[in-house]
């Protein structure tokens, strides 16, 4: 009897867990008993088609040959305070440093075993870090590159970079060629960049600096070299798309009278092929400024209701069409890149143009909805980010998501409308050694009958 017993209760031990299985199999198919918290949303398809579940378009702000929708999350929330520290601000405050390729070899960081606060430290005691020791950065042979930089983060923060933003210096002004995270207390990182000043290779600094000394005047390169240096992946197509946006951005700054060559030059611009010493000169700033004016001279009050909206993105529309959006993770990131991506927008809405009846908020949400029916590329850095490019027919997207501990979210959202059919290059194109260039000084013709001039090592 005593054994039947226990084989008795060795059986009922047995099958408790296949009863428990079973009775979590049903509940399963019934769906979620009432009052129980749901589970993570989990993302439908790819990033794109997704966004029509997770944002919405409200009444737009309209500011002269612009139309700017405020996007919102369709559930109301918004991401709490993120860790990131900007380009800008790393670079004014020191704590970024990038340099040419060349110039790496003095760059040493020194490891404390303190790489960043809670949770970006390395599990260590604060109070008892480790005792510094010199690293020796890698070895780059080279020389100085246009497509490479060499960059350092020496904040406590992770650096976010996106595509477009400008560094002026160095042997030319460049703008980083795609969107990435960099972790804190990385090594010197190659940076991917694109040369937007085809007629310089001099000196002007050792290391780079802001778009602008001021905030309030600071930019990243339009719509229209951001697609260039994005999707096409090409030099020779920035440079283009360059040249193109300074001949029109000069053309609308010149004044109405007293200007030579059908209004082409105007004081401080003309002869330069850099595309931020045109955004800096004082005529284009105020005519970009005068676009963007509505919004900037209202700034402080166009975030605040954008706060107060929870807004986390905007559609743009420039003369009626819709051309780009720019998604962030929360409100705080959307308001401190809102100057610099307000005036490139100024900046595309200054060219010549067919204007189009005014799109309407359907519109603008159908814009983000539209799904990318094409191809999807992907590269990551373990633990940091990941990086996804989804190309549709007319319009592409590009997500940062960030992998860092206590994110696993998307930073920044890209979608545009693409403005030309483009060959797709997953390498940036190949340009001559600078080296070799024949033009060591700048050049200065006397007479110069274009305000553009390439030296033949460009073309």
């Amino acid at each position: 009897m005593k054994n039947l017993r226990r084989f008795g209760f060795l059986a009922v031990l047995m099958l408790t867990p296949m009863i428990f299985q079973h009775l979590d199999g049903v509940k399963a198919a019934a769906g979620p008993a009432p009052g129980s918290a749901p589970g993570p949303a989990q993302p439908a398809g790819s990033p794109s088609s997704a966004l029509a579940s997770r944002y919405r378009v409200l009444d737009p702000i309209s500011s002269g040959n612009l139309l700017l929708f405020p996007v919102v999350r369709s559930d109301g929330k918004s991401i709490g305070d993120t860790p990131f520290i900007t380009l800008d601000e790393g670079l004014k405050s020191g704590e970024v440093e990038v340099t040419e390729a060349g110039r790496v070899r003095g760059m040493v960081r020194p490891r404390s075993g303190v790489i960043g606060v809670p949770p970006y430290n390395d599990g260590q005691s604060l109070e008892r870090p480790r005792p510094q020791v010199v690293e020796p950065p890698p070895d780059y042979t080279g020389g100085d590159e246009v497509n490479t930089l060499v960059l350092v983060n020496h904040s406590r923060r992770p650096l976010l970079l996106l595509a477009g933003e400008v560094v002026t210096g160095g042997k030319q002004d460049r703008i980083v060629a795609k969107d990435r995270i960099v972790p804190v207390g990385a090594d010197p990182i190659d940076l991917s960049v694109f040369c937007i000043e085809p007629g310089r290779w001099t000196e002007s600094s050792a290391t780079f600096g802001a778009s602008n000394k001021s905030s309030a005047r600071s930019f990243m390169v339009q719509p229209n070299v951001r697609e260039s240096a994005m999707v096409a992946k090409d030099q020779q197509q920035v440079w283009n798309s360059v040249n193109g946006d300074i001949s029109r951005m000069e053309m609308a700054a010149a004044p109405s009278t007293g200007a030579s060559a059908g209004g082409h030059f105007f004081p401080g611009a003309a002869g330069t092929t850099s595309y931020a010493k045109v955004m800096q000169n004082e005529a284009v700033s105020e005519k970009v400024d005068e676009a963007a004016a509505p919004v900037m001279k209202a700034r402080e009050q166009v975030l605040a209701k954008l706060r107060d909206e929870r807004a986390v993105g905007i559609v743009v529309a420039v003369r009626g069409e819709i051309i780009w959006a720019d998604l962030f993770a929360n409100t705080d990131l959307l308001s401190r890149y809102w100057t610099k991506l307000v005036r490139s927008y100024a900046a595309e809405s200054l060219a010549e143009g067919e204007d189009h009846a005014a799109p309407s908020v359907a519109d603008a949400q159908h814009f983000l909805d539209a799904p990318s029916s094409g191809t999807e590329s992907s590269e990551s850095e373990e633990g940091v980010y990941r990086y996804r490019e989804l190309t549709g027919a007319g319009a592409e997207t590009f997500v940062l998501e960030s992998l860092l501990p206590g994110t696993g979210y998307d930073v920044h959202i890209s979608k545009m409308k693409l403005i030309e059919v483009i060959h797709h290059i997953g390498k940036p194109h190949p340009v001559p050694p600078h080296p070799v260039n024949p033009y060591p000084q700048p050049y200065d013709p006397p007479v110069n009958p274009h305000p553009y001039y390439e030296p033949e090592i460009y073309r």
